[in-house]
């Protein structure tokens, strides 16, 4: 694998023998500080031109940068639509297992762009375009506390949910059963836990991507439950999965609701109830 300073002297040395491009910026895991280094981070890169379609009519200039494995362009896919429309990117994983995703932007889409994300930090600005260089943070993703509204939207949202999914698995519907606790429950239940993190460790960090540092700030017995609700390879372990669910989004949302003096609504008492009625019928 090529390292990161090959990489940074391939990817500005490209943009500084290239007219066309004015201004580069990095996104992501590496303008992070609070995120480790490691192999598999990508490298997430901005090139902003004079000439988009110069660069987009073809993928020839793309192999200066090594021989790809696979590609993706996003705003090709018709799948898959982009998710924007004022810039064009390259997804391209290389054989030496580096990672770029390389966007380009129109100059005239530069002040879009530095407002775009606040984890962005500029490599290489040809003409002093940007005037006050964006200091990259990851404030938009730290833990925040929850309003009482906030508390009650996510409170209500699990437990209706999980109404959902024990009637997915009254009906032997294993994969709706399944497609609900990944798709919503689960993000209810992460939701609550960060909260309840923020309580104990404060709100000026997050807890990563997919809430992927979560565990080194939960108890091992939370921790072991949260693991629990990932087994829904049966409906004896999807019915273990919910319960367990319940079980730590119901010890989060106590605790939260204590601390901040919030009314424990009674959704849950409900749902219980309705789950526990349906399962003797």
């Amino acid at each position: 694998m090529r390292s990161e300073k090959e990489m940074f002297d391939l990817i500005l040395g490209f943009a500084k023998n290239d007219e066309r491009i004015r201004v580069v910026g990095m996104e992501g895991s590496r303008t992070n500080i609070n995120i480790p280094k490691d192999d598999f981070q990508d490298y997430d890169i901005t090139y902003i031109v004079t000439d988009t379609q110069s660069f987009t009519k073809n993928d020839d200039w793309l192999d200066a940068f090594g021989k790809r494995v696979i590609i993706q362009k996003p705003e090709d896919m018709d799948l898959f639509p982009a998710e924007s429309d004022w810039f064009y990117s390259y997804l391209m994983l290389f054989e030496d297992d580096v990672k770029i995703d390389l966007k380009i932007v129109p100059v005239s889409f530069l002040e879009k762009y530095l407002k775009w994300d606040k984890l962005i930090k500029i490599l290489l600005d040809k003409d002093s375009l940007v005037l006050n260089p964006p200091i990259p943070t990851d404030e938009d993703y730290w833990i925040y506390k929850p309003s009482a509204e906030f508390f009650d939207d996510c409170c209500n949202e699990f437990w209706w949910v999980s109404a959902y999914i024990a009637k997915g698995l009254f009906r032997k519907e294993l994969l709706f059963a399944s497609w609900h606790m990944e798709q919503i429950e689960r993000v209810e239940l992460l939701r609550m836990l960060a909260w309840k993190i923020g309580i104990d460790y404060g709100y000026g960090f997050s807890v990563g991507k997919h809430s992927k540092f979560i565990d080194k700030y939960l108890s091992k017995s939370e921790w072991d439950l949260l693991m629990k609700t990932y087994r829904m390879d049966s409906f004896e372990n999807c019915w273990a999965a919910l319960e367990a669910a319940q079980a730590l989004f119901r010890r989060a949302s106590h605790y939260i609701a204590e601390k901040f003096d919030y009314v424990y609504p009674d959704y849950d008492t409900q749902i219980t109830n309705y789950i526990n009625r349906r399962k003797i019928l």
